[in-house]
């Protein structure tokens, strides 16, 4: 198995958002999704975020695995 090309902080900056670890524990503890909500229709993405997230894993692209982590860290309440 390779290593990953990307870090979660590079997919967190590639996003637009704070990368530190304690920028993005906070991020998911603030913005939990319940099960039934998809990570792509989370309503606290901008457009541009949710086309790049639909194309990473679309494309199955470097991205695609962080973004799968970040959907499992994002359903899950207990994650830090």
């Amino acid at each position: 198995m390779e290593n990953p090309v990307h870090s979660m902080a590079n997919l967190f900056s590639q996003l637009g958002l704070a990368s530190s670890n304690d920028a993005m524990t906070l991020f998911v503890r603030l913005h939990t999704l319940s099960p039934t909500i998809e990570l792509e229709k989370a309503p606290f993405w901008s457009p541009s975020q949710i086309a790049f997230l639909l194309e990473a894993r679309a494309d199955d692209s470097d991205w695609s695995e962080l973004v799968d982590q970040l959907d499992v860290m994002l359903h899950q309440p207990t994650w830090h």
